[in-house]
């Protein structure tokens, strides 16, 4: 019988080219699964190193459950893809290609939350927990170059405190000369010039005593920053670095509350409020009532010039006291697999890796369900029969004589019925 519908030339052309993309679907399907298992079984590997950078314990039952769950997502890898690979290039209405999608979109992010995170992990958790240490450096550093920095700035207030004693020696030495007062000699205005000048040379005397504390505490921070910046680049296992590193973080925490501490701005500024405050008037001791009288406003006179230099002195002190506070920093100690999210920004090509080691699949996925829609198109408006293969041809062919010769053929298994012979009555004789 010819077959009603001829092949035009465009459709014989799409046949061909369907039957080639099957050659060639039917070649790559002999390593797919394959390949598949190696993405799997790399993918178990880099999950268990993971894993192992987050269980404290190194004995058998932990290495037993780093491998249990490595296996579990080689496995869960393997089989998730292995169904995307078939099913969603199968597949042809729209509603059922949306809900694989987005199935496999939810299985993708799975899989990125119970392995490729852990992957980054094996991949640049030692990188991470190091950048995390030169982070904290550079976080210390900070901290002590303020602490510094405003330590420096309290004992600047010695200049001014020399200052103002310098002011009162040079009024005391006026009223010894008769200049300030009108009467020379060391008389009760000379006594109380002396008494503030002394003190202010007290606080002068204890505030340069801080200076080579101060120095000397900055100088071994510096020592241990030095320390600090060694570890972060020195070879080794990070873990047994990052030990010494918080022993080391601990001291420099104390020399910078130590340099807090030896500010000396809060005491210029309890002196500063005392200056004017706590005067110890001296009897007058001139020999008539004027002298006595000029004693009494000259002494009002210094009281009101040292109620101002107490203030100057006090606002600077307030001036120090007032700067920003250094940051407290606290080393925490970090897992590799906490410092590569942590620092993600900083490991992308790192992270990028460990996601396409799982993710990679998906890509194959997209390409077979483009390779069966070009098949399924090459194949439009061709029937069956115009699309069998030679091969599949004779095929067809020898099933169809079989199935002829089956029916044609006459049982010879089966053996005729037996015919029973009538029954013989015998008549009865008469005796």
């Amino acid at each position: 019988m010819d077959n009603p519908h001829k092949l035009t030339q465009a459709e014989a052309r799409g046949v061909r080219y369907a039957r080639e993309l099957e050659g060639h679907l039917g070649w790559l399907d002999t390593f797919s699964g394959t390949a598949l298992g190696v993405l799997a079984v790399a993918s178990g590997i880099y999950t268990y190193l993971g894993v192992q950078s987050l269980l404290d314990d190194n004995g058998a039952m932990s290495a037993f459950a780093a491998i249990a769950y490595s296996v579990a997502v080689s496995v869960g890898v393997f089989v998730f893809w292995s169904y995307m690979l078939r099913l969603f290039p199968a597949v042809r209405s729209p509603r059922a290609r949306m809900g694989l999608l987005g199935t496999m979109g939810l299985g993708s992010l799975a899989i990125v939350a119970m392995s490729s995170w852990l992957n980054a992990a094996a991949l640049a958790g030692s990188a991470a927990v190091e950048q995390h240490l030169a982070e904290t450096v550079q976080d210390y550093q900070s901290s002590l170059e303020r602490a510094h920095e405003i330590a420096l700035s309290a004992q600047g207030l010695e200049r001014d405190v020399a200052r103002v004693r310098q002011s009162f020696e040079d009024l005391s030495e006026q009223e010894a000369t008769g200049n300030l007062s009108g009467l020379a000699g060391r008389g009760a205005v000379f006594r109380v010039l002396r008494q503030k000048a002394s003190e202010l040379s007290g606080l002068e005397a204890q505030i340069a005593t801080q200076t080579p504390l101060v120095n000397a505490a900055f100088a071994e921070g510096n020592q241990i920053l030095s320390r600090m910046r060694a570890l972060t680049v020195e070879p080794g296992p990070v873990e047994a670095r990052s030990v010494e590193f918080s022993e080391q973080a601990v001291r420099l925490a104390g020399l910078i509350t130590q340099l807090r501490q030896l500010s000396v701005a809060p005491l210029v500024e309890r002196a500063a409020q005392d200056l004017a405050a706590s005067v110890v008037l001296p009897e007058l001791d001139a020999s008539n009532a004027a002298d006595r009288t000029a004693q009494g406003a000259t002494i009002t006179s210094v009281l009101d010039v040292l109620a101002q230099r107490a203030t100057t002195l006090e606002r600077a002190a307030q001036t120090v006291m007032g700067m920003p506070s250094p940051s407290d920093t606290t080393y925490t100690p970090i897992s590799s697999a906490d410092a590569v999210i942590l620092y993600a920004r900083n490991f992308v090509p790192s992270w990028a890796g460990a996601i396409a080691i799982d993710l990679l699949p998906g890509v194959l996925v997209f390409i077979l369900a483009i390779t069966h829609g070009a098949i399924r198109s090459g194949r439009e408006g061709a029937s069956i029969e115009d699309t069998l293969t030679l091969a599949e041809l004779r095929a067809a062919v020898a099933v169809m004589r079989d199935i002829d010769g089956a029916l044609e053929r006459p049982s010879k298994d089966s053996p005729d019925e037996p015919t029973e012979a009538p029954a013989q009555i015998t008549p009865l004789k008469s005796s």
